[in-house]
């Protein structure tokens, strides 16, 4: 079987506790040799990046502009898309699964893509519940980063499936 990729999208501003609890997730997914994804810029992606490379992964990050040079110092293969915000999209189109944490309206995005092509979320609690009155939340709940990377893994490799 390939690798699996996980994109790990949240807020470029992050505070503190959601870029430790990325740096975490990096680590844990580089750890059992997923390649991780981030649009390559600071908070959060910078955060999981950190944490991949210090867990001897690969990383990627897909650029909003045209200079490859902008990404965070631990992206080892930097995309620049010239696409601004619409490099979401390939955040998500790269990923196997999506784990999500803290992050506003271009975080939203992320997950709304992933949710519209059937990828699988799962999100820590600083990040988005998109329930509703007459829905649950589509959102994997993780309570730990551990947690969050282990389900990310598992859900990547057996089709967005349930573990057991």
């Amino acid at each position: 079987m390939s690798r699996p990729y996980v994109s790990v999208v949240g807020g470029s501003a992050a505070a503190g506790d959601a870029c430790a609890a990325a740096e975490e997730v990096g680590r844990a997914l580089a750890e059992a040799g997923a390649v991780v994804v981030t649009g390559g810029l600071g908070g959060v992606m910078e955060a999981a990046c950190r944490g991949a490379k210090a867990g001897g992964g690969t990383t990627v990050g897909i650029l909003p502009g045209n200079d490859r040079s902008a990404a965070n110092p631990f992206v080892d293969v930097a995309l620049p898309t010239g696409m601004g915000e619409g490099r979401n999209v390939l955040v998500v189109r790269a990923a196997d699964a999506l784990v999500t944490l803290d992050g506003e309206f271009g975080t939203l995005s992320e997950i709304a893509l992933a949710l519209r092509l059937g990828k699988p979320v799962i999100g820590l609690d600083s990040t988005w519940n998109l329930s509703a009155p007459d829905r649950p939340d589509p959102i994997v709940r993780a309570a730990t980063p551990a947690e969050a990377a282990a389900e990310a893994l598992h859900r990547a490799a057996n089709g967005g499936t349930v573990r057991p």
